[in-house]
């Protein structure tokens, strides 16, 4: 600070002496160290100015130097010595200048490199979230990057605005020589020598601000970057929370139910949301337990448009169990209407119109001929409990299903003889690849409803 803001003057009785430009020009890269020291942390745990101090750069006279703070020897204007000996002085002074700022732009460099180091501590200790982590810090008041601002740009915004203050003094030396010195009265060589010396010396300030606004705008977008990606995980995982919480099922498992059909209606049914894809084979397997007579109905039905059995399961009447497939009829040797839990698996593929029919994990009967060559079309309706005449209606009540299923599952391929039976005896779960048994895949309608289903092993007892 200089006599104008309060600092100390010239002492008592003296008058203040002039200042020349090279004096200036040491002040200028002084206070530059001075900021760029500042700005530093110690990483290796070295000692450090206490929390909340700063530096106060002050102004002396060039006749206050002393041993602590020595000064060059500078000509004074208005000395003895000629302008020639003056200027080569004061480019000494520019050259040494010119070295000072090499080394400040190092320690700024350095510095800058310590500073994206602390910040990359900050966000991976420990494992946690650097969100979570800033959050939990600046709660407790407290400084997550020790010696630095909380916020690390502010940094980066002081040094280009230092940068910036030591190029508008360096200009306002240049008007001041070219006002004091007289341009014409030099040797060409000087003068070519001094403006090439501050010609580099502005290019290189310009090309570090350049790069301090670069290295801040990426350290802002990285930062935004990652704040919002943890923002998103946090959303995720508190709607995740919040679903379990309301308890959208009441079930322990998703497939830990059944739908439960008890009257032979044309309006109790089940359906389920996905459709099946083209298929060129299936196994559709599920449990199912049945009173009703005569028949129990048909446990399932899938309709495309302009073939609405495209694939049914069936028994009504006192026919026997049939397989439908593009309306094309295969009977089932399969018996299971003695109100007990059985297990029912069917294959098919187009190859010949081949199928397969088990019972509680044994093969009953295989044929072949059924709508052979025929792909099941894809986007239709599934349906559980009711035969559609149209796609997802025209329900007739004498078709209906009556009982309880479960673990409805389907398959785009014919599973093996071992995996039926495994399934058939709990010794694996193996949900469809096609359509898997979830609760938040079948919705009830008419008074149809879903109840927690007796486990694998209970259902087996009962065969």
């Amino acid at each position: 600070r200089d006599g104008r803001d309060g600092a100390a003057g010239p002492a008592p009785g003296t008058a203040a002496r002039p200042r020349s430009p090279a004096g200036m020009l040491l002040l200028a890269a002084g206070l530059l160290l001075a900021v760029a020291a500042g700005g530093r942390g110690s990483p290796t745990g070295e000692q450090e100015s206490p929390p909340g101090s700063r530096f106060v750069c002050t102004s002396l006279p060039l006749d206050a130097a002393s041993a602590g703070c020595p000064l060059p020897p500078v000509p004074m204007q208005g000395g003895a010595l000629p302008p020639e000996e003056e200027l080569k002085a004061t480019v000494l002074q520019l050259r040494e200048t010119v070295l000072q700022q090499k080394e400040t732009i190092g320690s700024q460099r350095e510095a800058i490199r310590e500073l994206t180091g602390k910040l990359s501590r900050c966000e991976g200790a420990d494992g946690k979230s650097a969100a979570g982590a800033w959050k939990n810090e600046v709660g407790k008041g407290k400084d997550t990057m020790g010696d630095l601002p909380r916020d690390p740009a502010q940094v980066i915004d002081q040094l280009s605005r230092t940068m910036q203050t030591l190029k508008d003094r360096l200009e306002s030396l240049e008007h001041q020589l070219r006002a004091n010195v007289s341009y014409s009265a030099l040797p060409a060589d000087l003068r070519e020598m001094l403006q090439r010396r501050l010609g580099d010396l502005e290019r290189q300030l310009l090309s570090k601000v350049a790069e301090l606004e670069d290295e801040k705008s990426l350290l802002h977008n990285e930062t935004s970057a990652h704040r919002q990606k943890t923002e998103t995980a946090l959303n995720a995982l508190l709607e995740r929370v919040s679903e379990l919480e309301k308890g959208h099922s009441a079930f322990k498992s998703p497939d830990e139910f059944k739908v439960s059909l008890p009257l032979r209606t044309n309006y109790l049914y089940g359906k389920v949301k996905k459709s099946l894809p083209e298929l060129y084979a299936f196994t559709v397997c599920l449990w199912l337990r049945s009173s009703a007579s005569p028949g129990i109905g048909t446990p399932f039905s899938y309709a495309v448009p302009g073939q609405a059995n495209e694939i049914v399961l069936i028994e009504w009447g006192n026919n026997p169990i049939e397989l439908l497939i593009n309306d094309k009829v295969a009977q089932l040797p399969l018996f299971i209407s003695d109100g007990k839990w059985h297990h029912i698996c069917i294959t098919w593929t187009t190859r010949d119109g081949m199928w397969e029919a088990f019972q509680d994990g044994e093969k009953l009967g295989t044929g072949e001929n059924l709508a052979p060559w025929h792909p099941i079309k894809p986007g239709g309706v599934l349906i559980l409990g009711q035969e559609q005449d149209t796609v997802g209606g025209r329900f007739d009540a004498t078709q209906a299903f009556v009982g309880e299923m479960s673990q409805f599952n389907i398959w785009d391929r014919v599973l093996k003889a071992e995996d039926i039976m495994n399934i058939a005896n709990c010794s694996i779960n193996m949900p469809g690849n096609i359509i898997p048994w979830v609760d938040n895949n079948v919705d009830v309608f008419g008074g149809a409803t879903k109840w927690p289903v007796e486990t694998c092993e209970e259902r087996l007892l009962d065969l």
